[in-house]
């Protein structure tokens, strides 16, 4: 069961600071439907890495956000009740963010039909004391210049990470290549990278990114595809977790992102090889249970005995035998 421990403003080292939006969705599927359900990038890359800090018996996670005054006191205890650190977390009178999509087909990437940024809008993080000098910084999907903010205000003994997406690259290509330059860790999906390095060929276009913004590590989320990963000694390609019945997709790239995150707080030094491809079987796996619920309830109530029997069978799957 989660641990009701809430690590706030305990003074000692935080592992990982994630800094992103918190929203309510509302998503239709092929499974069904949902309205004003708990999501956002800190969510549900915060939900991910507490589950690991508790795994991992890591110190503190923190998510660092805006929520309006009408978030619910149930959605707030969901988060205390995962351990995680809301002392970087802002209410402020107003609307909390809101999102409606769709998803269709083969669901590999969703439809929006809403956008409400609402308190968002006018987000500018405050990253707490204590927090200023993590194990690992993430930024969520932000606007890059919100993530340049946030680098300046924690500086990460090991490691810096973002994530991105195709909007930030048609409206803020320069400011985000700049941001991108300023991280050890860049995580987007193939189709930006494709947008990024004007080529269609996924491994040309990897390594043209990897050289325009001087990332040490550039991860490239694949869907149903999985994972392509470069390090500097050589790459890493990942299959998905199959799952058969895919509910809701939403969350899946922040879970994976809080994952990645949660496993690298674990080590110092230079990242090796085999202890991205670790993160990256990890995230993979905790990313498939997302996948088959509503909104954040599957990753919210996830078991560890339930997580290692699986990343055992996905481990299965790579290596054989």
């Amino acid at each position: 069961m989660p641990n009701n421990e809430v690590h706030e403003g305990n003074g000692g080292n935080m592992d990982v600071l994630i800094v992103g939006s918190l929203a309510y969705d509302s998503v239709q599927s092929p499974a069904g439907s949902v309205d004003e359900e708990l999501g956002g990038s800190a969510t549900y890359a915060g939900l991910a890495a507490a589950f690991h800090r508790r795994r991992l018996d890591l110190n503190s996670v923190g998510i660092v956000g805006v929520v309006g005054d009408d978030f619910g006191d149930s959605d707030r205890q969901c988060l205390e009740s995962a351990g995680l650190d809301l002392s970087g977390l802002e209410t402020v009178e107003g609307q909390t963010f809101r999102w409606r999509g769709s998803y269709h087909g083969s669901m590999a990437e969703a439809e929006t039909h809403e956008t409400h940024l609402n308190v968002f809008e006018h987000f500018q993080p405050q990253v707490p004391d204590h927090a200023t000098s993590p194990t690992i910084t993430f930024c969520g999907n932000l606007h890059p210049a919100i993530q340049a903010d946030v680098l300046e205000q924690a500086a990460p003994t090991r490691l810096s990470m973002l994530d991105s997406m195709n909007l930030w690259i048609q409206i803020s290509r320069d400011i985000l290549i700049d941001v991108m330059e300023r991280v050890d860790l860049v995580i987007i999906n193939d189709g930006e990278v494709r947008m990024l390095a004007n080529d269609d060929n996924l491994v040309r276009a990897a390594a043209t990114v990897r050289a325009m913004v001087g990332a040490t590590y550039l991860v490239i989320k694949r869907g149903e595809h999985g994972v392509l990963a470069l390090h500097p000694d050589g790459m890493i390609a990942l299959p998905a977790y199959p799952v058969s019945d895919v509910v809701d997709p939403t969350g899946c790239g922040d879970t994976f992102a809080g994952t990645i995150a949660a496993c690298l707080a674990q080590g110092d030094g230079a990242l090796s090889q085999d202890e991205l491809r670790i993160a990256l079987e990890a995230a993979t796996v905790t990313a498939s249970f997302t996948l088959e619920a509503f909104g954040t309830q599957s990753l919210a109530d996830l078991e560890t005995s339930a997580f290692d029997a699986r990343l055992s069978t996905y481990r299965t799957i790579i290596h054989g035998g």
